[in-house]
């Protein structure tokens, strides 16, 4: 019979909730998480509303001298501070409502937090696709409205994607389709004209930018996202439930950690590197704690043995919550981190040093060294748990002598009951998170468990024992790691597939429009060689045959021939179509590939939002770059800059961000993950 943890009730599992595959949720849905949803988006906007008041009011106290106008500007600014402040308090709300996202199933465990998706407006990607279509393929842009339709259905359908596989596949299926799309339409030397805005995810400041790879990132944030919620959503009374708790938080803790370090300077708080350093640790955390409580379903028996092994188990669980809570409150992570998550990391880890101890000093109460017990093995355990002994004891001498086991299990106990009640304390003194009823049960029902163990032993001692429990030594044979977003498993194809191959057909490259050549064979003879996949180049061009004397040049592309496009047909396929014309004229069509050193045009619209300690709007203003023709060029960054000086001047909060032009290294080869590197960096 053991009185250490029973075992937890079982449930049936949730049933998967249909989905499909190009369609996100409905957003009008009365759901628990779209209302959530719903509530952060409206936040958003009075959140950026505020934001720009405010740095209306800075603009005009720095402009004016008039005491009579600064002193109402500087009680607007006041007003403006509060209302900024209540809106962050709200949003720090949603963060924590935790509940909604949890297993619909009953269940007497410590809730999970995952993240929320990041909100966005919507693009219209209608025009500049088509215009750049016809200017850039020279092709019919009318022809390819299916296409640009289907990428902005796929968009929107990632805003409200499903808790589920489908989700995920979703949202990495629109994250491969952006590689195809910025390699097809985003060349390095303009922008596009398309504006991507994406709210942060814990400040509700928005981020407007022209740079595609704002899209990517935040997607990629999303993908994390989604994940987490997931592993919330998972059965935690099930073993089947926990295992994909834990593959969801590992993959979700992969996903953010390639984010990090793929796009090492990001606009948004939420995915600079020290807070998604942070939130891969968060996730690691919950992750480890699910693996316990697989490890403790079945319950936990009052054994040797056991108990030891669940004493390591626990206590690694406390350290990965202690390094957490850590982490969130270092700077400048502090500022932005939702205060009852760093709270709840904290009573996590004293509550799972609580169970720690009280396992060790069940150990210690309820176990005798009986002859026919292998005292070296129980030696051998119980020393492991101890980095060190208390000053005059011996893991053997406590193994043998009834009195100091009980003196040191005390100890335990006195220990555990310290964890317990400062973890209820903390909680108590955080409005959000005295709210959750499950946590004050599961937290207070701890609590007297290492009471009532306290009660049953002998008092007689208590004020002669001076022994200090030690700390226990954490370890664990179910290590938790990220697990590394597989992208190949989600096969895509291109939209826009019919514009040819992407190794040739880039927005980096540039032709001459397609030219009609009408030529003659002579003696059986083309006059030129063809070489290459696809698609086929000319070579080998005699300078005096039909096809030559009619334009055609050496090294040019054949794209169609007699009307039929080829540019996907391989070498032997478009000798057949030419031989299959026989006597008759043969026409095709041709594309002559050029050089350019266009510079980057430096003229953009791109403008950021920002938050220091509070709420501030910053704006981009990018003029038009002057490089004297004479002067060396400076190095370029590929994005926007952070000036660290703009940081600390003056007392207002409004910061402006240095801005230099990008220009990013062409590469050899071209796939969706062409740009996906450190050059091509968000700031």
């Amino acid at each position: 019979m053991t009185d250490a943890l029973p075992p937890p009730s079982r449930a049936a599992a949730a049933p998967a909730e249909d989905s499909y595959f190009r369609k996100g949720c409905n957003p009008l849905a009365e759901t628990g998480r779209s209302k959530l949803q719903n509530q952060r988006a409206v936040l958003n906007q009075q959140i950026l509303k505020a934001v720009r008041l405010r740095a209306g009011a800075e603009n005009l106290l720095r402009a004016t001298n008039n005491n009579k106008v600064r002193e109402q500007v500087l009680l607007e600014l006041s007003f403006v501070n509060s209302d900024l402040q209540i809106l962050k308090e709200e949003l720090e709300g949603l963060n924590i409502s935790v509940e909604v996202y949890q297993n619909t199933e009953e269940t007497f465990s410590i809730p999970l937090v995952p993240l929320g998706l990041k909100e966005t407006k919507e693009v219209d990607f209608t025009v500049p696709l088509k215009d750049f279509i016809l200017e850039h393929y020279s092709e019919d842009s009318s022809e390819y409205e299916d296409e640009i339709a289907d990428l902005m259905d796929l968009r929107q359908a990632c805003r409200t994607p499903s808790r589920d596989e489908a989700g995920t596949e979703m949202l990495i299926s629109y994250f491969l389709q952006l590689g195809y799309v910025e390699n097809r339409f985003f060349p390095p030397t303009r922008h596009m004209g398309i504006l991507f805005t994406w709210y942060d995810s814990f400040t509700g400041v928005p981020v407007c930018q022209q740079n595609l790879l704002l899209e990517k990132a935040s997607i990629l944030f999303n993908i994390g996202a989604l994940y987490t919620q997931i592993g919330t959503r998972c059965n935690r009374q099930t073993k089947t439930g926990l295992e994909n708790a834990v593959d969801a938080f590992q993959r979700a803790a992969g996903v953010l950690s390639y984010l990090k370090e793929t796009f090492t300077h990001t606009p948004s708080y939420d995915m600079s590197p020290a807070m998604l350093n942070v939130l891969v640790k968060m996730m690691l955390a919950q992750a480890q704690e699910c693996v316990f409580e697989q490890i403790s379903l079945p319950g936990i028996r009052n054994e040797f043995f056991t108990l030891v092994k669940m004493t390591q188990e626990v206590a690694k669980v406390g350290e990965v919550y202690m390094l957490v809570n850590t982490a969130m409150n270092q700077e400048p992570v502090k500022e932005n981190i939702p205060y009852s998550w760093s709270k709840l990391a904290q009573i996590k880890s004293d509550h799972y040093k609580a169970l720690a101890h009280y396992f060790i000093a069940t150990i210690l109460c309820d176990h005798e060294l009986q002859s026919s017990d292998d005292e070296d093995q129980q030696e051998k355990a119980l020393s492991q748990l101890y980095d060190y002994m208390p000053e005059g004891l011996m893991v053997l001498t406590i193994l043998k002598d009834k009195v100091q086991r009980k003196q040191l299990g005390k100890a335990h106990l006195r220990k555990a009951i310290v964890y317990h009640e400062e973890a209820l304390r903390v909680c108590g003194l955080c409005k959000k998170l005295r709210n959750i009823d499950v946590l004050q049960e599961v937290l207070t029902a701890a609590h007297k468990r290492s009471l009532l163990k306290y009660a049953q032993q002998d008092k007689e001692d208590d004020f002669l024992s001076l022994i200090q429990a030690p700390d226990i030594l954490p370890k664990t044979e179910h290590k938790v790691e990220t697990v590394a977003p597989q992208f190949s498993k989600v096969k895509v194809k291109d939209f826009f597939h019919r514009l040819g191959p992407l190794s040739v057909f880039s927005a980096k490259q540039r032709w001459t429009a397609p030219r009609t050549i009408r030529f003659r064979c002579e003696a059986g003879e083309l006059g030129f060689s063809l070489k290459g996949g696809s698609p086929v180049q000319t070579y080998c061009l005699d300078p005096v045959c039909s096809a030559a004397l009619m334009g055609l040049k050496e090294g040019d592309y054949i794209v169609s021939v007699g009307g039929v496009d080829c540019k996907w047909l391989g070498l032997n396929e478009v000798l057949e179509k030419i031989k299959s014309m026989g006597e008759q004229p043969i026409e095709i069509e041709v594309i002559s590939c050029q050089d350019t050193t266009a510079s980057m045009h430096s003229k953009s619209a791109t403008y950021s939002v920002g938050m220091q300690k509070t709420y501030s709007l910053i704006c981009l203003a990018m003029e038009e770059d002057k490089i004297d023709q004479t002067k060396k060029a400076p190095p370029k960054l590929p994005f926007l800059s952070w000036g660290t000086k703009n940081r600390q001047k003056a007392a207002s909060t409004l910061c402006l961000p240095s801005a230099v032009d990008g220009s990013s290294q062409i590469k050899k080869k071209l796939s969706p993950f062409t740009l996906l590197n450190t050059e091509s960096s968000l700031y």
